[in-house]
């Protein structure tokens, strides 16, 4: 049997926790602060799924600050402390939380999810077939499944709390957030994923598509926030095995996607328990794209 998650479901008895996520937990830290803690749940059509992948949120969590730092010079982000010792008491006394959680800046999150697709697959190549474009961007004829994009698209979504996320366009982004920021969202997101599927192209990862998030702090400015190009928010390719035309490998949650689509699953709550070796794959998939993207092994 595979270890039992070190970071229980539950949470750590170490203050008020604020709100309880798919994947992650987030605690007041006081002034401002909040601590975010990567979990190893993993979720997946909108379930949360069992077990977990262990050390999946050592894995999320410090990939997010590698893409944070490398990052920053685009946007603002959120983070402000990763180190236990940096953290307010009590969090700093409690080991379990070293690696896993981040101190941040509490902004007000936009209710948009920033995606940004630079390859046509998934939902996007379901829309093309049909229609021609992706979430009404309209795309040029001949395209086949995976073939990369002329040029990166925003494709925004609702954030939603319960069910579904669903596909909106730049228009309906303006009716919820103002002309401004909107323009905004479209800038950093396609600028944030330009520059990190660069990066990540040289060490032999192609970025499909991902998503962002971002909130306004208290004097209006634009914070990029929650997770940063994780093997959970984006799709990862082994570029060396990517041909146009056919599904490459993945190094993301993909391969999990692909495992419940093909267990007969309806989608709805309870999902089908996750067998070893769906969990230990998915690990070795989310450490390989940890060391490609950061060149550091991780021990878990």
């Amino acid at each position: 049997m595979l270890p039992r998650d070190p970071y229980p479901a539950d949470g750590l008895a170490v203050g008020e926790r604020i709100k309880r996520g798919k994947v992650r937990d987030i605690y007041g830290a006081g002034a401002g602060r909040l601590l975010v803690v990567a979990t190893d749940r993993i979720s997946a059509f909108d379930v949360v799924l069992s077990p977990g992948i262990p050390g999946k949120g050592l894995i999320l969590n410090q990939l997010s600050n590698f893409w944070f730092a490398r990052l920053g010079h685009l946007v603002a982000h959120h983070v402000l402390a990763t180190d236990l010792a940096s953290f307010p008491p009590p969090y700093s006394q409690q080991p379990l939380l070293a690696g896993r959680a981040t101190l941040v800046k509490a902004v007000r999150i936009l209710p948009v999810e920033c995606v940004v697709r630079g390859y046509l697959v998934g939902s996007g190549w379901k829309e093309y077939q049909q229609r021609g474009s992706v979430c009404a961007v309209p795309l040029p004829p001949g395209l086949t499944v995976a073939e990369r994009l002329p040029c990166p698209i925003f494709t925004p979504s609702t954030k939603a709390e319960a069910g579904h996320d669903e596909n909106i366009s730049f228009d309906e982004v303006v009716a919820l957030v103002g002309g401004g920021i909107a323009e905004r969202l479209r800038q950093v997101s396609v600028a944030l994923y330009e520059e990190a599927a660069e990066y990540a192209l040289g060490r032999g990862i192609i970025i499909a598509d991902t998503k962002f998030e971002f909130g306004l702090d208290e004097n209006g400015d634009l914070v990029w926030a929650d997770e940063a190009l994780t093997p959970d928010s984006s799709r990862f390719w082994p570029a060396d095995s990517y041909r146009p035309g056919a599904n490459p490998p993945s190094f993301d949650k993909q391969y999990v996607r692909d495992w419940l689509e093909a267990s007969g699953w309806n989608k709805e709550p309870p999902a089908p328990r996750l067998p070893d070796e769906v969990v230990t794959d998915t690990q070795k998939r989310y450490l390989e794209a940890f060391r490609r993207l950061t060149g550091r092994d991780l021990a878990l």
